[in-house]
């Protein structure tokens, strides 16, 4: 952040940082996913971090906004790092996420809102995730790791 100051700005066009939700269930076997509107993908919530450099609080945010859930918590540590490409979308250029992700909570009621960001959202096993070779393969990382975390628990 030192050496690129507006790095958590989306306007700085070669690539930004970003948080995304790890977002677990009370039980630690499920995760909630978005089918994304724009990307037409189910991936983990999240967003831009509009200037934001506390990545967590971005990711919790975006859980929150995103799902319409309450009595949330996101652990500070970084749960994964992801780089991917966005294309090229109306005037905005193609451009790299560097994806900051957090394990964000869910201690409260499961039932979500789909918010205009979504086609839908799911709660979704965590294993079948891991297992699935058709499944994002950013997904199936993050769902790889946090089965070895959760069962060392």
């Amino acid at each position: 952040m030192r050496e690129c100051p507006d790095a958590a700005r989306r306007e700085l066009e070669t690539g930004h940082l970003t948080g995304s939700a790890w977002l677990v269930s009370a039980d630690g076997e499920r995760v909630l996913l978005t089918h994304h509107r724009k990307l037409g993908r189910w991936l983990q919530l999240g967003g831009h971090a509009d200037g934001d450099v506390d990545l967590a609080n971005v990711a919790l945010r975006e859980a929150e906004e995103e799902s319409g859930l309450q009595h949330l918590s996101a652990d500070p540590e970084l749960f994964d790092l992801d780089r991917h490409w966005i294309p090229d979308r109306g005037d905005t250029p193609g451009h790299w996420h560097y994806d900051m992700r957090y394990v964000v909570r869910c201690s409260g009621s499961e039932s979500f809102a789909v918010s205009e960001e979504s086609l839908d959202l799911a709660w979704r096993d965590i294993r079948a995730i891991a297992d699935d070779t058709q499944a994002d393969t950013s997904l199936r990382r993050m769902a790889t790791k946090w089965l070895g975390r959760h069962s060392a628990n």
